[in-house]
């Protein structure tokens, strides 16, 4: 079953789950939340990028990549968006910033 991601349409009056985007586990035929679980505030649906990992790839096997994935496994979003905005520097990790720039986000940054 696919992971969607929410997200609270009145940041201002969010609870504690629906203050920062959340993932809920749901049907293909389910239809969408309109309120959070937890307070009933309005929500909607993200549009999220999705990563596929394919063994054998490179991406797979660097050792950075993995901390970084390791730091988004644990929600420690602010530490996988550092590491991946610094090693993004590096014309073999430039595809990192986009990654970066979206853990900055999840870990409340105004990116």
């Amino acid at each position: 079953m696919p992971i969607y991601e929410y997200e609270s349409m009145t940041p201002e009056r969010a609870c504690e789950r629906c203050e920062r985007p959340f993932e809920i586990i749901q049907s293909l035929t389910d239809p969408p939340l309109s309120s959070c679980p937890s307070c009933g505030g309005p929500v909607r649906r993200r549009i999220s990028p999705f990563r596929v990992y394919i063994p054998g790839m490179a991406a797979g096997k660097d050792p950075v990549e993995r901390e970084i994935a390791d730091y988004e496994r644990k929600g420690m979003w602010s530490h996988a968006a550092e590491l991946a905005d610094k090693v993004s520097e590096k014309p073999e990790h430039a595809h990192l910033k986009e990654r970066a720039m979206e853990n900055y986000k999840r870990a409340g940054y105004d990116v």
